[in-house]
């Protein structure tokens, strides 16, 4: 006979209500796994079932138990990674908070430091530039200073220098006193001095084209004007020469009678009371023998001023003094006479050379040094 087939396990529901069970509880995170339920002691039966069938289904519910277990074990594990390392970050993150609010408060203090140190840099800074408005009004007020100072003795180094030139009747003392002030106000490099730079060239150029009065000749000529004063004829002297001449070429005649005699000099005489002429200079006709000498030392007295002048550099007055030597000579002595006519050459000659050789004066310069000092 053949063994009878086996009939469906009234037990089998709860099986799969474990492993549900099982299944359930390796899907919840739980803490702890669920213990298995153990299969009911099936009731006494009044059916048989086979040995082998419940040793299956034991193993098989064993083998889903271990396994709930493994996967339960491993659940727990993976949470207790996962626990510890969300408790290691949360540590982390509590130290990184309070780092990060050490960190903020260090940063409000160095800021609070840093607004302190500003306001104290602004307010240094604000001194500065105080303090350096007054430097500069300073280094001004001391550049002004010095220029005026620069331009105060060129002024007077230049002048010195004229006068020295008029006393030496040499324009050397004058042309080193603009070269010493040209190289003066290319060192002081002012730009406010250049038109004083500018004059000083012109000035410059200016004496070194001037001409030099030749003294020692000028004097030579005067004193032979004033040998030559004692011989000049006057205006109202009588020349009888052409008589004279007549009595010398004369041929010898027999000597006159007595009243012939008598009759010539009665006819003398009478040409000697009485002369006509046309006169120029009625002041010079109406000299005496004894204003004559005084005239004549008057004119040798303007002539000797007139050297004293040009030997004290003193041009204008020399100048005067020749022009009233040249009026006398021409007001009160024959304009006829070749010895006049020579010494009135002579002395045009040397009037024409006090005016032509004059010494250069620094007239530009000066100007530009009181512009300069007025500005």
């Amino acid at each position: 006979m053949s063994a009878p087939e086996p009939t469906a396990d009234p037990q089998a529901p709860p099986i799969a209500a474990t492993a549900t069970a099982a299944t359930a509880t390796a899907a919840d995170p739980a803490p702890e796994p669920a213990a298995p339920i153990p299969p009911a002691t099936p009731p006494a039966a009044t059916t048989s079932r086979p040995a082998g069938a419940s040793w299956t289904a034991l193993i098989g519910v064993a083998a889903l138990a271990l396994i709930a277990l493994l996967l339960g074990a491993l659940l727990w594990q993976r949470l207790s990674a996962i626990q510890g390392h969300l408790a290691r970050q949360s540590a982390d993150s509590g130290a990184q908070a309070l780092e990060a609010h050490s960190m903020a408060k260090q940063a409000l203090d160095l800021s609070r430091e840093t607004a302190a140190r500003q306001a104290l840099s602004d307010q240094r800074l604000a001194e500065v530039a105080a303090q350096r408005s007054q430097l500069d009004d300073l280094i001004q007020s001391l550049s002004r200073a010095r220029d005026d100072s620069l331009v105060a003795d060129l002024d007077a180094s230049i002048r010195l220098a004229q006068q020295q030139s008029e006393l030496t009747g040499s324009a050397a003392p004058l042309q080193a006193a603009l070269k010493s002030a040209d190289q003066r106000v290319i060192r002081a490099s002012q730009p406010r001095l250049a038109p004083v730079q500018r004059a000083i060239e012109h000035d410059i150029d200016r004496v070194n084209s001037s001409r030099v009065i030749d003294t020692p000749g000028l004097l030579d000529k005067l004193d032979d004007l004033v040998s030559r004063v004692d011989d000049l004829p006057l205006a109202n002297e009588v020349m009888r020469a052409g008589d004279v001449r007549r009595g010398a070429v004369q041929p010898a005649a027999p000597a006159p009678s007595w009243w012939q005699h008598g009759l010539a000099a009665v006819q003398a005489e009478a040409r000697n009371l009485l002369r006509v002429s046309r006169i120029e200079q009625p002041e010079a006709m109406l000299l005496s023998p004894g204003q004559s000498f005084f005239l004549r030392e008057n004119l040798k007295l303007k002539l000797l001023n007139a050297r004293l002048g040009l030997l004290a550099r003193q041009m204008p007055s020399a100048r005067a003094d020749l022009a009233a030597a040249s009026a006398a000579l021409s007001r009160y002595f024959d304009p006829a006479s070749r010895k006049t006519q020579a010494m009135a050459a002579l002395l045009q000659q040397v009037q024409a050379q006090t005016k032509s050789a004059q010494l250069p004066r620094a007239d530009e310069t000066l100007a530009a040094l009181s512009a300069a000092a007025g500005k």
